[in-house]
């Protein structure tokens, strides 16, 4: 993804959270029933975060070895 130097990390984010939302919501109209308390499908949150220079394939493999919740 190429984003302008100007743009800040969290409008990005807010804006690829937006879209998404909704997008989600029309794809999947059920959605919206089982979220109605918050009115929303996402959190306030997010994680960004550089690698250096890593290739793709070493930080998919990373990621996909990272233990998950119980």
């Amino acid at each position: 993804m190429n984003v302008p130097p100007k743009v800040t990390p969290s409008k990005l984010v807010n804006s690829l959270k937006g879209v998404s939302s909704r997008r989600m919501r029309q794809e999947f109209p059920d959605l919206v029933k089982h979220h109605r308390r918050a009115q929303r499908l996402r959190s306030d949150s997010y994680f960004a975060g550089s690698v250096g220079g890593a290739p793709p394939s070493v930080v998919r493999r990373y990621i996909e070895q990272q233990n998950r919740p119980a």
